[in-house]
């Protein structure tokens, strides 16, 4: 790792921040049910947390690149969202969740994409080296998800928010400690960035994102219900969601080698294929606990290599003044609009349908985004080390 990165200071954002998703995605689901919301009302919920990462990253990163205060953003965001959290212990019906939800979604999902830039910008000419640092919100996850499940096989449910609320003062710590890089200045930082948009494999990539975000909506909200209904216990599912998260954590320190022998472009179509077969095994062998082993394993590819694959390619693409916007795009284009249509679609697909079949649909969004990078990206030549 450069001298020059703040590996620790990064690190240690990403820590909480992804410890918050891991005390949050697995087990607010079994917290809206516990106050008897039904799963069209749990899924529109959930779906929010990605529906806001649609407006939110372009919003603030294209204020970010505009201003140039990045950090200063960042640190807004954390404390707007924590204090938006609040209103969770002030009211449980159906609209008042939904604003409180809708607010720390907004602020929460503007600082990544954020602090993504500025950690690709202080790793410059080292961007392959990312996944070192982002291994460590996959440590945190894992903390989060395990810790989490074991406390709630002893205490009640309704001990979940005041959990959430203190990782989210973690990130408000962390956020304080983030420090800025340099932007270099690029030639394209003149033309607009739909100019970027508009070429046909960047169009590609981002379509493809959609499609692999989407296909992860079902699991990212119903997974934790799925499991409890087939006999798990609560730690249990903690250690189901951690299995895929360690594997996460092994393939984000060895991208660099992966990079350098096969290319973006071949990892994003072997994670593209990994989440087809992914999301059957889940969808028809629940029950049968060493698939469900290796389909957590498969989480290694279907986000940990196609995730820092993903990061590295917008990076790529948007250089310059253009960096945050390009990773505000990819956000909000994936997790934000893909992840909600995946979860509202799953809300509605999840009783209309059942589990199986709404984790079949899952699989075919693969697919077709399989198809994208297959027919518009080409593989690149290996990347220099």
């Amino acid at each position: 790792m450069p001298n020059a990165v703040p590996y620790w200071r990064l690190s240690g954002f990403y820590f909480f921040y992804f410890a918050f998703v891991g005390g949050f995605a697995p087990y607010w689901s079994l917290y809206l049910r516990s106050i008897e919301f039904t799963a069209l009302q749990i899924g529109l919920l959930m779906s929010l947390l990605q529906l806001m990462r649609i407006f939110a990253p372009a919003a603030w990163g294209f204020l970010a690149d505009h201003t140039g205060k990045r950090v200063r953003i960042v640190q807004l965001a954390a404390l707007l969202s924590v204090a938006a959290f609040a209103g969770v212990f002030f009211g449980k019906t159906f609209s008042w969740m939904f604003a409180v939800m809708a607010l720390t979604s907004f602020f929460w999902g503007a600082s990544l994409p954020l602090v993504e830039a500025i950690t690709l910008s202080h790793l410059a000419a080292h961007a392959s080296r990312y996944g070192r640092i982002r291994s460590w919100g996959s440590v945190g996850f894992i903390a989060a998800v395990v810790g989490i499940g074991y406390l709630l096989d002893r205490v009640a449910i309704a001990a979940l928010p005041w959990m959430v609320t203190g990782l989210m003062l973690g990130i408000v710590f962390f956020a304080r400690l983030v420090p800025d890089a340099p932007v270099s200045a690029h030639e394209s930082d003149s033309l607009p960035v739909w100019s970027i948009v508009k070429r046909p494999e960047v169009a590609s990539l981002l379509a493809a994102c959609f499609l692999m975000a989407a296909a992860h909506g079902a699991y990212y909200t119903f997974y934790s219900i799925y499991l409890v209904d087939h006999g798990y216990s609560k730690s249990s599912v903690g250690w189901l969601w951690a299995v895929g998260v360690i594997c996460e954590i092994g393939v984000f320190f060895g991208m660099p080698a992966l990079l350098g022998r096969f290319g973006l472009v071949r990892i994003l179509l072997a994670s593209f294929a990994i989440a087809v077969v992914r999301f059957l095994i889940i969808g028809w062998a629940v029950e049968v606990t060493a698939l469900l082993v290796l389909a957590q394993v498969m989480h290694a590819a279907t986000f940990g290599a196609y995730h820092a694959s993903a990061v590295s390619a917008v990076h790529r693409f948007f250089p310059g003044r253009h960096q945050a916007k390009g990773q505000a795009l990819y956000s909000g284009l994936s997790f934000g609009a893909g992840g909600s249509a995946g979860g509202i679609f799953s809300g509605w697909a999840w009783g209309a349908l059942g589990p199986s079949l709404t984790l079949t649909a899952s699989a075919m969004a693969a697919l077709a985004g399989l198809a994208l990078i297959a027919t518009r990206l080409r593989p690149e030549p290996a990347p220099a080390m």
